[in-house]
């Protein structure tokens, strides 16, 4: 409102401004050496005029310029605050997006994170029941080995001890040029395989 009655006002001078200036233009076309302005003897009238000219401008600007210009300014006030209030909209709903957007990272980020740990604890579970099956499998492997190993020692002690025999005939042969039987040379071996049992 305040704006508008400082508008009326500088309008009110521009428009005095524009009543005298006729009289300037008839004092000029008369040929006088002053300023009709400045002319002591129409001051009055000039004042009259200047009164006039005034009330009519105000009038017309009160009634019709003024309150267009109100409007054109309550329009543009209330689109303001209507872009104002959808922008502030704009904001909330930016920001609820913003939220989901965060909501859902978080959740895909908790989600590989469980993921991981399931594929953690399944790589856990076949390498623990591939080592249990791999041991199992030595040990199987073991005991095959053990058997196989007893298996061939028994005919290895025997033959070994017939090897023995031989031996101890033949050293006693060559050594000491003596022949020894067969079952006096087995009763020396099982009797020195008796000592350093």
């Amino acid at each position: 409102m305040m704006v508008a009655q400082a508008r009326s006002v500088v309008l009110a001078g521009i428009a005095a401004v524009a009543a005298v200036m006729p009289s300037l233009a008839l004092a000029a076309a008369e040929g006088g050496d002053t300023l009709p302005q400045f002319d002591s003897s129409t001051f009055a009238t000039q004042l009259f005029w200047l009164t006039v000219s005034l009330v009519v401008f105000f009038i017309i600007m009160r009634n019709n310029a003024l309150p267009k210009i109100e409007e054109a300014l309550e329009t543009r006030s209330r689109k303001i605050d209507d872009d104002l209030d959808k922008a502030s909209g704009h904001r909330e709903e930016a920001e609820a997006a913003m939220a989901a957007y965060e909501k859902a990272l978080a959740d895909a980020a908790e989600q590989a994170k469980a993921i991981h740990r399931e594929v953690a604890e399944g790589i856990a579970e076949s390498a623990t029941a591939r080592r249990t099956a791999l041991a199992a499998k030595l040990a199987e492997d073991t005991k095959a080995a053990e058997a196989r190993i007893i298996a061939a020692k028994e005919p290895a002690l025997a033959n070994l001890q017939d090897v023995a025999i031989e031996v101890v005939q033949e050293v006693a042969a060559k050594l000491a040029g003596l022949k020894v039987s067969g079952a006096d040379a087995k009763a020396a071996v099982a009797a020195s395989l008796k000592e350093k049992a």
